[in-house]
């Protein structure tokens, strides 16, 4: 099924959605057409054979599925433009943090098939790991999309009301990561490695235990044991930073940005 593809919004999300799914080779770069109403800063986007343009209405009159990508704020007015072109036929699939499938609903003013989906920012190198739920779409629609996805990381299908708690572990996630790999380099730094040999040692640990996981299904627990030895330096380590409340701090924040967004 190869469906031609609207993304409404060509900032740094929609870019990157466009040259993930031509680079991975989901799709042709002429079944992807990028709207943005600078079309300047999107015209690089024409040398990988992607279409751009500013008329959302052509956009949509073109694509079977439509993925928006403004801003909060823009939702309803950029629904708005468009809304006349959708048809029953069409797809829609929202990245836009925090508007529900009722708000797109509402927005739209018709019954067609909703998305909502929640990438992070390493969907820019095929590595998202993407949420999603839906509303009026048939088995097709749900496997295309979760396909599309797919070719970005990975994907998962959560419940609506788990939207919310997706930004937090999978979206802000990316910074929490990135936090702790750059305090591994500091302290690689402090025992004796430069700058950026303790970047490469720590970024590239941190990717080799996410793999680990991924690969095996094995809880963290299991690959812990595996190198904490009676009386060895990483049981110490580990213990000394227990001690400090690493864990605990953690929790803590990730709970602290969950009651934050869904401050409404």
């Amino acid at each position: 099924m190869n469906k031609k593809i609207a993304i409404i919004g060509g900032g740094n999300l929609g870019t990157a959605i466009a040259e993930g799914l031509v680079k991975s080779g989901f799709t042709l770069p002429e079944h992807i057409m990028v709207t943005k109403r600078n079309i300047k800063t999107i015209q690089h986007l024409e040398e990988k054979g992607i279409l751009v343009g500013d008329n959302n209405n052509e956009a949509v009159r073109y694509a079977d599925l439509v993925i928006l990508a403004v801003k909060p704020f823009q939702v309803a007015d950029v629904i708005e433009g468009f809304k006349n072109e959708l048809t029953a036929h069409h797809l829609l699939v929202s990245v836009v943090t925090g508007v529900s499938l009722e708000q797109l609903l509402h927005y739209v003013g018709k019954k067609v098939a909703v998305v909502r989906a929640m990438p992070n920012t390493a969907i820019a190198i095929q590595e998202s790991m993407t949420c999603v739920c839906s509303r009026n779409t048939n088995d097709e629609q749900t496997q295309y999309v979760n396909d599309l996805f797919n070719q970005l990381g990975r994907v998962v299908t959560i419940d609506e009301k788990l939207m919310d708690a997706a930004t937090v572990l999978g979206a802000c996630g990316i910074a929490y990561a990135l936090r702790f790999i750059r305090a591994n380099i500091q302290g690689g730094i402090e025992i004796g490695f430069d700058a950026a040999t303790a970047s490469l040692i720590a970024a590239q640990t941190v990717k080799g235990a996410a793999e680990l996981l991924i690969q095996t299904g094995r809880h963290p627990e299991q690959e812990i044991d595996k190198v904490t030895t009676p009386k060895g330096c990483t049981i110490a380590g580990l213990n000394e930073m227990e001690h400090r409340g690493f864990s605990s701090s953690l929790i803590k924040g990730i709970a602290a940005s969950f009651n934050k967004i869904s401050d409404k």
